[in-house]
């Protein structure tokens, strides 16, 4: 058992934070906590992401004098995924809080259930 378990402990990690936001995002109908689940999923992803780009005794992708070999550097693409996925998470989490706040201004309730039944109220006023 000693190191097998240990050796994929990042993709483990990032497999529960997945699944908890996840079942944040399905259970609650606060939107905010929806928003939330969200973030955490899309971090669970760059975990994940991150941690299959990471491999141990290995170095930055920044050439250095006198080495030479494509062997001893990490391969820079999750890295650069990752942080593709980071700018993107946060406009979209950022247009997410703005929809949410304009939600609440009108129909004063951040509940899902309320706002469809307030939106269905007005479409048939």
């Amino acid at each position: 058992m000693g190191t097998s378990f240990f050796f994929n402990f990042e993709e483990i990690v990032a497999m529960i934070l997945f699944a908890i936001g996840l079942i944040t995002l399905l259970l609650h109908r606060n939107l905010i906590k929806k928003i939330i689940g969200l973030n955490i999923m899309d971090t669970a992803a760059d975990l994940f992401l991150a941690s299959l780009g990471y491999i141990r005794g290995h170095k930055a992708p920044i050439v250095e004098e006198g080495v030479d070999a494509v062997a001893t550097y990490i391969n820079p693409i999750p890295s650069g995924l990752v942080l593709t996925s980071i700018v993107v998470s946060v406009s979209v989490s950022a247009v997410m809080l703005a929809l949410a706040i304009r939600l609440y201004r009108r129909y004063h309730t951040l509940n899902l259930d309320e706002i469809y039944m307030f939106a269905q109220k007005e479409r048939e006023e």
